[in-house]
């Protein structure tokens, strides 16, 4: 599977578990202990409009502080549509994937952040999923490239603190369960 194809994907799940979110789940406990639903969820559309702007060459410095604070609105699953949409056309617009992207860490070959994307929509609509008691199974293609890519940064990405401490899956477990654990995610995590 290409690169956009599993960004797609990834978007596309996390919208689909955020819209089986219910009016009483939003201040539901996750994996991520500090964050409730709709702080997870915040989190996550608030990177995807900063996706927009960053892979249209914009730095940090340009974007300011516009994405800061409630994202979501009265009407959460909307919210986490259109940032998709607008996301979706912009990772997929033409070169999107070889420009550098300005990021806190540095400037970043766009098709690493996308990389990046993928993993925050896969690993946090996984959070979502078991935080809700939704269907907890991620596409295995879009497993499949994340673990592919993130198997080479595991160590860097721990080192600089961005995933908590590895989680060891049994040894029978699958591509997911051992990408969730690798995020320091436990697989049989229940609110």
């Amino acid at each position: 599977m290409d690169l956009l194809e599993a960004y797609r994907r990834s978007l596309a799940e996390f919208v689909d578990r955020v819209e089986q979110v219910g009016p009483g789940q939003w201040s539901d406990p996750t994996p991520c202990a500090d964050w409730d639903v709709r702080t997870l969820v915040n989190h996550v559309v608030s990177e995807d409009r900063w996706s927009v702007a960053l892979l249209a060459g914009r730095t940090l410095e340009e974007v300011g502080d516009r994405f800061d604070g409630d994202s979501l609105g009265a009407e959460p699953a909307v919210a986490a549509r259109e940032a998709a949409a607008q996301a979706e056309i912009a990772a997929t617009h033409p070169g999107a994937a070889d420009q550098v992207v300005h990021l806190t860490s540095g400037d970043t070959p766009g098709a690493e952040y996308l990389r990046q994307r993928i993993a925050e929509h896969l690993v946090h609509g996984w959070d979502v999923a078991v935080a809700i008691g939704a269907e907890p199974r991620l596409d295995p293609d879009a497993v499949h490239v994340c673990a592919q890519w993130f198997a080479g940064r595991i160590d860097a990405y721990r080192r600089g603190e961005l995933v908590r401490a590895g989680v060891d899956p049994p040894a029978d477990a699958d591509e997911q369960d051992r990408l969730l654990a690798a995020f320091g995610r436990d697989p049989g995590w229940a609110p």
